[in-house]
């Protein structure tokens, strides 16, 4: 038992180095959850396109899909292995987020235009219970990405804060070669 609770510790020591090498992980991963969130409600968003079918939806859906991609191509070369920060590729990277977010905001207004329309509204029931689901993806997705987009802000904040945790290991051989040498002085 304790073995199994000294290799976590161990793994959670491992981690915390390694996120003090690359602290830019952090927003990195936050935004591939931003990107998985929307990739994996996709058909929601295509069912909702199809059954509102209001002018710039397919657009806004396919500009998501496009600039999410884009925007790590970007992030991956902002912090290249070994080398000070890339800011063109930084600042095109957070272009492309607030497109991101654009195209949300965008999505969500024609879903609530649809919805509340005097003539013909479209009505959420059972079968269409999809336009919901795609709503609020839309707005827990702005969050992510909104939330990556200010980790991406406070990564010298974050590189900070990472270096003052001790990952340091206990120095127990140390102390056995002291014991073992004064010893042998005897």
């Amino acid at each position: 038992m304790t073995k199994q609770n000294g290799g976590m510790k161990e793994f959670i020591r491992k981690m915390i180095v390694s996120l003090k090498r690359k602290p830019q992980t952090i927003p990195l991963l936050v935004l591939s959850a931003a990107f998985l969130v929307y990739s994996l409600n996709l058909t929601h968003i295509s069912d909702t396109t199809a059954k509102i079918q209001l002018s710039g939806m397919g657009l806004s859906g396919f500009c998501t899909m496009l600039f999410s991609l884009l925007s790590f191509v970007c992030f991956i070369n902002a912090y290249p292995h070994r080398k000070k920060t890339n800011i063109p590729m930084l600042v095109l990277m957070f272009l492309m987020l607030g497109i991101l977010i654009f195209c949300d905001s965008y999505y969500a207004g024609r879903i609530t235009q649809a919805i509340t329309r005097a003539d013909h509204p479209i009505v959420v029931d059972a079968n269409t219970i999809y336009i919901t689901k795609a709503y609020d993806m839309l707005m827990i997705h702005r969050v992510i990405v909104a939330a990556g987009a200010l980790l991406t802000l406070l990564v010298p904040v974050l590189r900070k804060l990472l270096r003052r945790i001790d990952t340091s290991l206990p120095m127990e051989e140390n102390v056995e070669m002291e014991a073992i040498s004064l010893s042998d002085e005897a």
